[in-house]
């Protein structure tokens, strides 16, 4: 359900700013094939994630550190396979929490079957938060004196923006409180593929987006959230919706900005959308 819900997201299209079927989005150094390589690389580590969660006993630091040891060799294939290109940095990070986390989680309640229910995937995103809340103090403590620092590392000092780690931490409300409930509401009235892209565009005048701050600044985001957010209200249909994704996707490709860690998002909330049977 992770490897697929990773093809899912590549796969939606037309998506502004962002690598699908039709388009490399805002990128020049991947396409639709380098995110094809890329989850290939990293669908192997996923059982690993969930095996980690099922079998673990001890407590949660250790859970963490087991889990980040694994996503390290993760993430190294990834990049062995894309040339060294990050197509799914976050979305691995992600993923090894939640997988940890729902392992856990299944073990704990003796799960046997699926659909998890709307509790069991609010234990588990608590359960994540659990996992990751030293992070941001942990991982952001000594920055002042590295000589190199990660994209992450430069939004927290210059705008104190805590991204990914922020969101895990608290339990990923944007997938609690906006995606989720979205996907729920919405499940049964729209097809699938116009349901992820009208999600997307939900989440993106919504969310903070460490790829758009990263390239564009405060000003570029908000920007876009706005843009979206008329998107989002104007109730169009499937047609117009379409229309105007393909139109926008122009938008942000000559803005040179992609919403990347809002892709993440839609990935996750796919993969426990696939767990809640809502598809």
């Amino acid at each position: 359900m992770a490897e697929k819900a990773l093809l899912y997201e590549v796969s939606l299209s037309p998506k502004p700013g962002l690598v699908d079927r039709y388009s490399n989005g805002a990128h020049k150094d991947m396409d639709f094939f380098t995110f094809i390589d890329s989850i290939v690389s990293l669908t192997p580590y996923f059982k690993s994630y969930f095996n980690i969660g099922f079998q673990h006993t001890g407590s949660d630091t250790d859970l963490f550190q087991h889990l980040r040891q694994v996503g390290a060799l993760a993430e190294k294939a990834m990049l062995t396979a894309t040339h060294n290109v990050n197509t799914h940095k976050g979305a691995n990070f992600s993923l090894a929490v939640l997988l940890g986390a729902t392992g856990l989680h299944v073990k704990k309640n003796q799960l046997t079957s699926l659909p998890l229910t709307k509790t069991d995937t609010e234990q588990i995103l608590s359960k994540a938060g659990h996992l990751t809340n030293h992070l941001i103090e942990y991982d952001f403590q000594d920055l002042s004196h590295k000589s190199t620092l990660t994209h992450g590392e430069k939004l927290y000092l210059t705008h104190g923006i805590t991204g990914i780690r922020g969101e895990a931490a608290a339990g990923y409300p944007s997938l609690s409180q906006l995606l989720l409930p979205f996907l729920r509401h919405y499940s049964t009235l729209y097809s699938k593929e116009e349901l992820l892209l009208r999600a997307l565009v939900f989440l993106m005048s919504e969310v903070e987006d460490g790829n758009l701050l990263h390239r564009g600044g405060i000003d570029a985001w908000e920007q876009i959230k706005i843009e979206t957010k008329k998107i989002h209200q104007a109730n169009l249909t499937k047609e117009a919706l379409l229309d105007e994704l393909t139109r926008y996707d122009q938008v942000l490709i000559e803005r040179h900005l992609s919403p990347g860690g809002t892709a993440d998002l839609l990935v996750l909330g796919i993969f426990f959308a696939q767990l809640e049977d809502l598809f």
